[in-house]
């Protein structure tokens, strides 16, 4: 897979790229980031890419020209373009139109999940622009963005950490990247519940044990114990989640006790 980032801070991704995961599945050719700085597409002689707002306000504004730019020279893609008179996005009618998703990081998105995670790890490439300041310029949202996409309810210097949010979700999931291929469906959220406890040696420290189950060898209680366990979390941290798990009937009426002990 291919990430494209559009940012007018590059170096922010230096170190984030070169450790760990991301850097083994980088060498293994596994995925591909390739961060564009905005300000190389300005056409001035000072390389500007921000601006003043119309009507007044504090803050600076990203300026579109760059932005379009960028976008459409490393995509190959001509902008999206509204339809006078239907009120409707129109893709362009060249050929040089691309599947790859624009995606602005913005709070305004929709909210980044495991479920959009899983979507976007579909995609070939993906091109991500990190907004900065008061913002970017509307139609950068209205006539090049395909999708806005937000990681939480707050707001950050700019949406470079965000990108990498996204990358560091995404990648995880293609396969390869990760040393055991089932790593990725026991983590949090990946089937909609939170994981379960986590141990390893030693089996007591400072008088706090590792349960027993865990010790015991018989994968199939093993399993029996950390579905329950991630239930059983769930229920006390993310209630809210179990709404829209897929639970079995003997699963419900376990966390109805469950739910009757904590209560007494």
């Amino acid at each position: 897979m291919r990430f494209d980032i559009f940012t007018l801070f590059p170096s922010i991704f230096v170190s984030p790229l070169q450790e760990s995961i991301l850097k083994r599945a980088i060498e293994a050719g596994l995925l591909d980031v390739r961060v564009h700085n905005i300000r190389d597409y300005a056409t001035d002689k000072h390389h500007v890419a921000d601006d003043y707002p119309y009507g007044g306000g504090g803050g600076m504004v990203m300026k579109p020209e760059p932005i379009f730019a960028a976008v459409e020279t490393v995509l190959e893609v001509r902008s999206w373009k509204l339809e006078v008179g239907s009120g409707a996005l129109q893709p362009p009618t060249s050929n040089l139109q691309s599947p790859t998703p624009i995606i602005l990081l913005t709070p305004q998105g929709r909210l980044f999940n495991q479920a959009i995670a899983r979507e976007l790890a579909r995609y070939e490439r993906i091109a991500l622009i990190c907004g900065r300041y008061e913002g970017v310029d509307e139609r950068v949202r209205e006539h090049l963005a395909t999708d806005e996409i937000s990681i939480g309810d707050y707001v950050l210097t700019g949406g470079e950490l965000a990108a990498l949010v996204i990358v560091d979700a995404v990648s995880r999931l293609l396969p390869g990247v990760l040393g055991d291929a089932g790593a990725a469906a026991d983590d949090s959220h990946a089937e909609g519940l939170l994981e379960y406890p986590h141990y390893t040696r030693p089996p007591d420290f400072q008088g706090w044990k590792v349960p027993d189950v865990l010790l015991s060898g018989n994968h199939a209680e093993i399993a029996r114990w950390r579905r329950r366990q991630s239930l059983l979390r769930t229920l006390r941290r993310r209630p809210e989640l179990l709404a829209r798990a897929a639970l079995t009937e003997e699963e419900r009426r376990w966390l109805d006790q469950a739910v009757q002990s904590d209560q007494g």
